[in-house]
């Protein structure tokens, strides 16, 4: 119906345009709009049905009706309000179950912790090249050392949120070091009770992007190409010792 390619991360791509809330299937919450890199994410924190999940920073929803849609109990906590009610309008056009929070994650700590956590920091350009280009490469050094801190707070406050054994999975649409690998090496190298989590070749769906030899995942608008391209992105897994 909706002349879309699918791709291996499940996410269906139509090339031809149109307004979006006018396409089949729109107002009775068929589908969601989400890039297929940013599928990814969720994905990598391995089996989440009937699972305790901590969406942090989560509107507009994309990851969490994808969690909610394989069946995890998620939590979403947005510091925003007005994205919040965003967020509460998508799932409802989607009867999709979540529990919103809105609350900031450097001080929200909720009884118990979870044992999956799913933390995308939230970026600017230049990550998401497939999407409006007026604001791409606008991030100046200075941009990208300010982001970097406010994401090294937030990476530390989540760890905070995970139960011992638990996994969390880290993501940016960025693909300058700053806000990627050096940001896990800096946690790793501070927080004793983290550890890498190695990302598996065989978890990624068959999509042709970038494994390190640490078991990160780096996705480059070249990717997948022949198909439109992937949104820049930088993925790492941790889990806390038990």
């Amino acid at each position: 119906v909706l002349g879309a390619e699918i791709l291996p991360t499940g996410t269906l791509r139509r090339r031809s345009g149109g307004l979006i809330d006018a396409l089949p299937g729109y107002h009775e919450g068929a589908w969601w709009v989400q890039d297929a890199a940013a599928a990814l994410p969720a994905l990598l924190l391995g089996p989440s049905k009937d699972r305790r999940v901590l969406d942090i920073g989560a509107a507009p929803g994309g990851k969490t009706a994808q969690l909610a849609a394989a069946g995890a109990a998620v939590t979403a906590l947005e510091r925003s309000p007005k994205r919040a009610e965003f967020l509460v309008r998508n799932l409802g056009r989607l009867s999709l179950d979540a529990t919103i929070v809105v609350g900031d994650a450097l001080e929200w700590r909720p009884p118990p912790p979870f044992p999956l956590v799913l933390f995308e920091a939230r970026c600017p350009e230049p990550g998401t090249f497939r999407g409006p280009p007026d604001g791409r490469g606008a991030k100046s050094p200075a941009d990208v050392s300010r982001l970097a801190e406010v994401q090294a707070r937030l990476l530390a406050a989540a760890v905070d949120l995970v139960e011992p054994g638990g996994r969390l999975v880290y993501a940016v649409c960025s693909l300058q070091p700053e806000e990627g690998p050096q940001r896990i090496e800096a946690l790793l190298a501070s927080e004793a009770r983290i550890e890498r989590d190695p990302i598996r070749r065989g978890e990624l769906r068959g999509l042709p992007v970038d494994l390190t030899p640490m078991g990160e995942v780096r996705t480059l608008p070249c990717d997948l190409a022949a198909s439109g391209g992937l949104d820049g992105f930088f993925i790492a897994r941790l889990r806390r010792r038990a």
